[in-house]
């Protein structure tokens, strides 16, 4: 059995769309980044996406824990045209496709950018590496809301609309557990 510890980063506060742009995380909030640190098994390994609100997030959580090199595969939704606009801007533009990416999640992408099956079969293929590479092990992944909800979609067995319906909070942890080829969730989006 391996467990996926899957932590949001710490907060952007952009009021965007923010994809694959590296905006840096806020990780002022020392006392929530140790009860993280506290909360999650102390011989897990460690990795993040390769973009730095995520690499810093891991290393302020990272304590003693082994770190992997980071990974490109478990970044954010690539929003393509939509990247670093607001909702309100994007729906004005061209509100049946913003309608049906967000309402209707599957093989509708935004220009230039990726569908939510794209964004799945990425993050899932870059998880199943981990998994076999670390089976049994503990793995906590330092990623984005939608790394995370891929793998809420995965252990739950949701469809889009169903997984978008979930909360996914900065440094909150998400507990997706894989044993053989059965997907379990425990707790999703936890606030140590």
């Amino acid at each position: 059995m391996t467990r996926l510890h899957l932590v949001r980063h710490g907060p952007t506060h952009a009021k965007t769309m923010v994809g694959w742009s590296d905006l840096p995380a806020d990780l002022s909030d020392t006392a929530a980044l140790k009860r993280l640190h506290d909360y999650l098994p102390q011989d897990a390994v460690v990795v993040s996406s390769d973009l730095s609100r995520a690499v810093d997030t891991a290393s302020a959580i990272q304590g003693a824990r082994t770190r992997l090199p980071h990974h490109r595969d478990l970044r954010e939704i690539n929003f393509g045209t939509w990247e670093l606009r607001g909702f309100k801007e994007v729906e004005a533009e061209d509100a049946e496709l913003a309608f049906a990416y967000w309402d209707n999640p599957g093989d509708v992408r935004p220009p230039d950018g990726e569908s939510w099956n794209q964004v799945r079969a990425r993050v899932d293929r870059a998880v199943d590496a981990l998994i076999a590479d670390h089976h049994g092990r503990d793995i906590v992944i330092v990623a984005h809301f939608g790394v995370i909800l891929t793998q809420v979609q995965r252990a739950l067995d949701l469809d889009g609309q169903q997984t978008f319906a979930h909360r996914i909070d900065n440094l909150s942890v998400t507990h997706v557990t894989c044993e053989g080829t059965g997907w379990s969730a425990g707790a999703i989006n936890h606030r140590p």
